[in-house]
């Protein structure tokens, strides 16, 4: 525990101070916490002194700002935006009021705490008059309109705030704020282009931040749900999930675009000398027996060096289509097909995805004479 001035240990160039006076709070414990992504970390207990008031450094690299939080018992007084050099004044008081100077990202902050808190407070009122008018269908719809009205117009704001401050890590928490503590506001499926800009933004001041990082996480998994959901779309419209990925040319060819009645997708590693000997061994062999019968093979390559897989392709001269995206056992085509051994191969006929069992070269020539009668 600190009294008063507290215990400094920190070089200045290497610490944020924050002189803070909570008005009503003689001789008050308050927690200083810190955030740390997606949990608060507590930095120390400090105790007022009789008028309310305490001082305290904040130890942190240069270049590497973060968010510091005081609280009193459960109830959080201020947040603050610090970098290493800050010298900042807060006055506070115990219902969460309070004013600051010395930082102009913590006003920043404080500006989009405000804001988000009074979107809230409409939120939660309307949803209440919901509920009040649920015997009023009328009343009711309307109410529920200007809910949406509501959520359309601060999303926008969030839309507009983010694209502004894309080098303020004042974003953050803009993109994580929910609507009833469950629905994000940033929740559609082209936001992950928002993360993947702002991201990209932030990283080119604050390369080293643990949210920036976080964000750059957020914004992959964000789009590889929206190319799932890209998928799933098309693999209605056309049987199976597609692929996409570059051939030993770099040129991007999908699954979905084989122009063929039959498509072997297979799965494989260039790097496994079994492997490489099947394509000599047996599907070079059915490829020329059933290619002119409308066979196609998608073969897709499940490696991180792309030169090597490159040059087994050449060597062998595997003669239909090659692709690799050369992000190794994480790549999405893996976890498309349920991928979890090599080699792994499907059939495709007609569009759709065969149920037919395609393991060894007697059972993919049973198939291909079904398919391509």
């Amino acid at each position: 525990m600190l009294i008063a001035a507290g215990v400094f240990s920190a070089a200045c160039s290497e610490s944020a101070k924050m002189t803070v006076e909570i008005k009503d709070a003689p001789e008050t414990e308050i927690v200083v916490k810190q955030q740390n992504v997606n949990r608060y970390d507590v930095l120390d207990t400090v105790t007022t002194d009789a008028e309310g008031r305490f001082a305290y450094k904040v130890k942190m690299k240069k270049g590497d700002p973060d968010f510091i939080y005081l609280y009193r018992n459960d109830a959080k007084l201020a947040s603050l935006l610090l970098e290493a050099g800050d010298r900042v004044d807060v006055v506070a008081d115990t219902s969460g009021n309070f004013t600051v100077s010395g930082s102009a990202e913590t006003e920043k902050l404080q500006e989009v705490e405000k804001a988000y808190a009074e979107f809230t407070s409409k939120m939660d009122s309307l949803a209440a008059a919901v509920s009040s008018a649920a015997d009023d269908r009328k009343e009711s719809d309307r109410l529920q309109a200007a809910m949406a009205d509501e959520y359309t117009g601060y999303y926008r704001k969030c839309v507009r705030y983010v694209m502004e401050h894309s080098k303020s890590l004042t974003v953050v928490p803009v993109f994580y704020q929910t609507v009833a503590n469950s629905f994000y506001v940033f929740s559609q499926d082209t936001d992950a282009l928002h993360f993947r800009n702002v991201s990209d933004s932030l990283a080119t001041v604050y390369p080293e931040s643990k949210y920036v990082k976080a964000l750059s996480r957020e914004a992959d998994d964000r789009f590889r749900q929206l190319e799932m959901r890209v998928r799933m779309q098309t693999a209605e419209q056309i049987g199976f999930l597609d692929i996409d990925m570059p051939d030993i040319n770099g040129k991007k060819i999908s699954l979905s675009d084989v122009d063929a009645k039959a498509v072997l997708l297979y799965f494989w590693s260039p790097e496994d000398a079994l492997q490489k000997m099947f394509n000599l061994d047996v599907l070079k062999k059915i490829y020329a027996d059933y290619k002119a019968r409308g066979l196609e093979i998608y073969q897709v390559a499940v490696a991180a060096d792309k030169p090597s897989w490159a040059r087994v392709v050449a060597a062998q001269e595997l003669g239909w289509i090659n692709v690799c995206d050369g992000i190794g056992q994480n790549s999405p085509s893996l976890r498309l097909y349920n991928v979890t051994q090599l080699p792994t191969c499907f059939l495709i006929v007609d569009g759709q995805l065969s149920d037919k069992i395609t393991s060894d070269e007697k059972s993919l020539r049973k198939a291909l004479d079904s398919a391509l009668k």
